[in-house]
């Protein structure tokens, strides 16, 4: 399987020939943690102004909040130098607009496999997941009140922020 990521690994020898990040120490020095989906629209640093070593990104299908999200979450509040927490969901989310049934028909169309095992925590109402994500954040006993958490909806298509909690 060698050279599949040949292109990829020039690119990375471009990058690295300039690469100015060396040293930097992983606190997140604008103080943000942030959860926003896997989608690739979304360029998070960019989005908000922010450069390498501003901020804490984890990713999660939907941009929810989940067990390994919350324990990143946690980790930038106490060691890491997070004092605002976003979550950020998106408009034209797969996980908002199908079916449990259909997301996973279609996993297992493309694999040729069955996909009954696998959770596919899909999204009927965005704003009210992400207004429950926003209070599980804030309720969380290791994140701290002086920590501030809000929640987002960006748009794909404009790439515009609304701040919903």
């Amino acid at each position: 399987m060698t050279g599949g990521f040949d292109d990829l690994l020039a690119a990375n020898a471009e990058y690295a020939a300039d690469f100015h990040y060396g040293g930097f120490d992983g606190i997140a020095h604008a103080g943000i943690g942030l959860v926003t989906c896997m989608d690739s629209r979304i360029p998070p640093l960019e989005m908000l102004g922010l450069k390498p070593g501003d901020a804490k990104v984890l990713r999660s299908p939907g941009g929810r909040v989940t067990e390994v999200t919350m324990t990143g979450l946690v980790l930038g509040a106490q060691l890491l130098g997070v004092r605002r927490i976003m979550i950020i969901p998106h408009t034209r989310c797969a996980m908002a607009a199908m079916s449990e049934d259909d997301l996973r028909a279609k996993v297992e169309q493309a694999a040729g496999k069955p996909a009954g095992y696998l959770p596919i925590p899909v999204i009927p109402d965005q704003l009210e997941a992400l207004r429950r994500d926003v209070a599980a954040v804030r309720e969380h006993p290791l994140i701290g009140d002086d920590i501030l958490v809000g929640g987002f909806m960006y748009d794909v298509d404009d790439g515009r922020l609304t701040q919903i909690d």
